[in-house]
């Protein structure tokens, strides 16, 4: 299929909110197809499709550890139906925000419902780091940035370190 450029910040799509997908059709799958292979060389382990500048409530991950099979996740209209109540402090990344991880805090425990590819719905419970993904790429589809869940001054220092680095960029 195809690898797709990743948008970084500052670029505003990253904030905008994603519109729910109505049929899964060829136009989908493709789509999915193409941002599990932006994914995959990138390298990480989950994208959104704003990430990629389309507006779609549609998301990928991959978690299966290095070396082993790959174990593909597709996600239509995702919606997290319950929050544990433990929470965990994990590192996270982003391919939006390269080169950069920060510790987080979010619920250990998530209860996701969504679409698959055969337009079938699926409910399914994750926990540890499959959760912290499923909840760092709805984030996405709402315009949430895991760097949102930082200090103030953390996410400022973020946020100026690459608008700096678009402007050089721009000339």
């Amino acid at each position: 299929m195809a690898v797709r450029p990743i948008l970084v910040i500052p670029d505003t799509r990253l904030r905008a909110v994603a519109d729910p997908i109505v049929e899964v059709d060829e136009e989908i799958r493709t789509l999915a197809q193409d941002m599990l292979d932006t994914m995959y060389d990138a390298p990480g382990i989950g994208l959104a499709a704003p990430q990629i500048g389309v507006m779609k409530r549609i998301v990928v991950m991959d978690l299966a550890p290095e070396g082993e099979a790959p174990e593909p996740m597709v996600l239509i209209n995702p919606e997290i139906t319950h929050f544990g109540e433990q929470m965990q402090v994990t590192e996270e990344g982003c391919l939006s925000i390269p080169e950069l991880y920060y510790e987080v805090e979010r619920p250990n425990e998530v209860t996701v419902s969504y679409t698959d590819l055969n337009g079938d719905t699926v409910t399914k419970q994750a926990e540890g780091k499959l959760a912290v993904c499923i909840q760092h790429e709805i984030d996405h589809l709402d315009g949430v940035l895991y760097i949102d869940y930082l200090s103030r001054l953390k996410r400022d220092r973020v946020i100026k370190k690459f608008d700096k680095a678009a402007k050089r960029a721009a000339g």
